[in-house]
This record gives C-alpha cells, structure tokens and sequence, in this order.
C-alpha cells in the first residue's frame, strides 16, 4: 500500500490536549494578543493549566475581558489577571509590565504573541500597511522585550518567549511585509539573548507555520489555507495549544541551556 500524500489522503485528527505537569509552578507569565481564540489565548491557558498566575493583555478591551473571564472561570479568578495594552504605545507596554509587578510582585516569564499580518502583493502594498504590520509584530516585540528585560536583568532571573514564524525563513507570496516583520522578530530574539545571557535570563522564539483557529481566514483566503494544510505532513495546521506547548517547554526549566534558538513549530515538507 502506497504512503504517499494524494488527494485521497485524509488528515489525522490532532491528539487530545494534554494535562498539566506543574511546568510554570509559582511563576509569573505575562502573555501579550491574549484575547480571542488564537496562539494567545491557548497558552494563557497552558501556563494556568502549568501553575502558574497569567496576566493577559490584548489591545482589544471587550475581549480581553471575556477571555480573562473564562480563564478565570477554569483557573480561579486569583491567578488571573487582565491588562489592555496597545504594543504600539510605550506608555501602555510599560504600564503592563509595571502593572503585573504591582499585582503579582515580580515577573518570572513574558511571552510576546502580539502581530499583525495580511496578503498584499508587494507592487500593491502601500507605505501605510507596511508600516502597520512593522509596527505591531516588529517594534512592538521589541518593546515588549525590552521592557521584559529591563526588569528582569536587575532580578538576574526570567524568560522571555517572542512568536515568530517560518515565513521568517520561508517565502510566500503576498507576505513581504509579515515575513520581514518576523525574521526581525528571530534576530531581535537572537541579539536580545546575547545580551542577557550574563544575567542568566533567556530569550527564545517559536517559529510556528500554520496555526488553526476560528478567524485565521481573515489574514489569509480560504483557498490559500487549503494549500497551506496541504503542505503540512499531518493534512492540517497545528492546534493553538500545540504551539502553546512548545511556548509553555521555552518557559520552563526543562529549557534552562536553551536561549538565543528559534523552534519551529511545524510538520511542513518542501
């Protein structure tokens, strides 16, 4: 019998989510684009489901308090904690590390999911749009780490977690601007771990390729997400909470020598 990917292939369905192992216990996470259904939201849920208290911050207020309500609805409404933040205003990204500390008292990890993506041809691409998706997946990973670290560096404790993408390795039509706002995002990760390497902090990326969730045909038309699952091995893109795990492994102590690395999350074949 032949086990070649064809037309008639039909993809596997994804495992079951697993439990909890006491990954994140006791720790501080703050998780950034943590409204909705996405990356975000899933490992919020991943660091509680691991032990930990999660601050969850979004630029959309509305959301953002719903998902904190759910969370806190499974988790228990102590160990939850919900800040706005717009990664494109420095005085809000302060105000969200500043405030975690106030509610919590230090923070151990940051994980940064805040981006912004879209398909433009690059000729149709206007100096407005690429800027938008530089501004928010780019600069704003680079507030957020920068205000991670300032804080962390003086503890000479913490981690930080940038979401990065393979189309930072990868092309794909459409995504010029995404695609250099995320291989931004691996240097940025690889450079900021250099420098606090001394004080024992880490910084590392997750480089997922397709992530399922309810919206995603918004950035990207359902004919080109076909394709996309078509590539991956398994027939599918991966659960939220598959990235997520990767997010909570990078978190965790179990990651102690890895700092400066970008995994990908991916079954992508050529």
């Amino acid at each position: 019998m032949s086990t070649s990917l064809n037309a008639a292939f039909e993809p596997p369905p994804p495992p079951p989510p697993p439990g909890g192992h006491g990954l994140l216990e006791e720790k501080v996470v703050i998780v950034t684009a943590a409204a909705g259904t996405g990356i975000g939201s899933a490992t919020a849920r991943r660091c509680l489901e691991e032990g930990a208290s999660v601050v969850v911050s979004d630029a959309h207020e509305r959301r953002l308090s719903e998902t904190a309500a759910a969370l806190a609805a499974d988790a228990g409404g102590e160990r939850v904690h919900a800040i706005t933040c717009d990664v494109r205003d420095e005085e809000q990204v302060g105000a969200l590390y500043d405030g975690t500390i106030g509610r919590f008292g230090r923070i151990d990890v940051a994980i940064h999911n805040a981006g912004l993506g879209g398909t433009v041809p690059l000729v149709e691409m206007t100096d407005e749009q690429w800027s938008t998706v530089l501004d928010i997946t780019l600069t704003g990973t680079f507030r957020c780490t920068r205000a991670a670290l300032a804080r962390m560096l003086p503890r000479r404790s913490g981690v930080v977690v940038n979401n990065a993408s393979v189309l930072g390795w990868r092309a794909q039509p459409g995504q010029a601007h995404y695609a250099a706002a995320k291989a931004g995002v691996m240097a940025l990760t690889r450079c900021a771990a250099a420098e606090a390497a001394p004080a024992g902090v880490r910084v590392n990326a997750v480089s997922p390729s397709l992530a399922e969730h309810p919206f995603l045909n918004r950035a990207i038309p359902d004919e080109d997400l076909a394709v996309l699952r078509r590539r991956e091995l398994f027939g599918r893109g991966a659960e939220t909470w598959e990235v997520a795990n990767v997010i909570v492994f990078l978190a965790s102590d179990y990651a102690s020598y890895l700092s400066g690395e970008v995994l990908s999350v991916s079954s992508q074949h050529p």
